[in-house]
């Protein structure tokens, strides 16, 4: 079989004919507050999109050390990939409903593992203002599919010990308000990982939650004191996993140094009381 050709990690509406090779649209909504993301995915989703569980086929069992969103096992991953019907080598592309900061939890899982996928850039939004009256409710039949057990890999994963070591930046994905402390509605101590920057994801977004210009986006995070010539590892952490994917991402995209997922996130080190915790706003 040749090589496949690589994809961006994020990609446009329009350019989605001219991807090279078999694309699967996959909707990830899911919503912190607890609302139906297969509701929602229901109720209207774009022509052959699967729908994504995030709590049954990207997410393991809460626990107090791995938090409130783990990775499930690679075989649990690979049940659902196949049962939705995504080969290892078609090109996945994820959307949601804000920004693809959810959807991009799919898309790192895909990309740590060998495998091509993209966030679709805009989401939901961006596809139905480019294709009015065009989502449906018709769910695609479920196909055969070969996509085989990988590990997750070591070397793009850290521990909470490491996002708040000497050697690694911790970089957090939340929004300012939880970052300094001043609320957070899940997890049970509020404030930061102790020297962590905060880069919210949401603020690589314009107010359609497109993603910003490559320059805008190395501002933000050079802002922090993250760019290319960067000494520290970067550990990307947010509450418990996911949305420290679309951080990620943003760093590949905008052609920075690449960075470690710490899973667990806030959810997971923030449960153990004898680790310290920081409040305040970014330094």
């Amino acid at each position: 079989m040749s090589e496949l050709v690589d994809v961006s990690p994020f990609a446009q509406v329009e350019e989605l004919k001219d991807l090279p090779g078999h694309v699967v649209l996959a909707d990830v909504r899911w919503y912190l507050d607890g609302r139906s993301g297969r509701a929602a995915y229901e109720g209207g989703h774009l022509p052959g999109a699967v729908f994504v569980d995030l709590d049954r086929w990207l997410s393991g069992r809460a626990t107090p050390e791995g938090g409130r969103n783990p990775f499930p096992s690679p075989e649990v991953f690979t049940e659902g990939m196949r049962a939705l019907g995504i080969n290892d080598t078609d090109i996945v592309v994820a959307y949601d409903d804000q920004g693809g900061v959810i959807a991009a939890r799919l898309v790192w899982m895909l990309r740590s593992t060998g495998r091509r996928a993209a966030i679709l850039d805009g989401g939901l939004a961006a596809y139905v203002e480019a294709h009015p009256g065009s989502l449906t409710v018709v769910e695609p039949a479920p196909a055969d599919a070969d996509f085989s057990v990988r590990p997750w890999p070591a070397e793009a994963l850290a521990a909470a010990d490491e996002a708040a070591g000497p050697d690694d930046l911790a970089v957090d994905a939340r929004n300012r308000d939880r970052f300094a402390g001043a609320q957070d509605p899940v997890d049970p101590r509020p404030g930061h990982v102790p020297g962590a920057v905060n880069v919210p994801c949401r603020e690589n977004l314009d107010d359609r939650g497109r993603l910003l210009p490559v320059q805008q986006i190395r501002d933000n995070f050079a802002a922090a004191g993250v760019d290319q010539d960067s000494s520290p590892k970067v550990v990307s952490y947010c509450g418990s996993g996911v949305t420290a994917c679309h951080n990620l991402l943003a760093l590949e995209y905008a052609g920075l140094r690449s960075g470690r997922l710490f899973v667990g996130g806030w959810s997971a080190y923030s449960r153990d009381g004898s680790r310290p915790v920081e409040t305040g706003p970014a330094r």
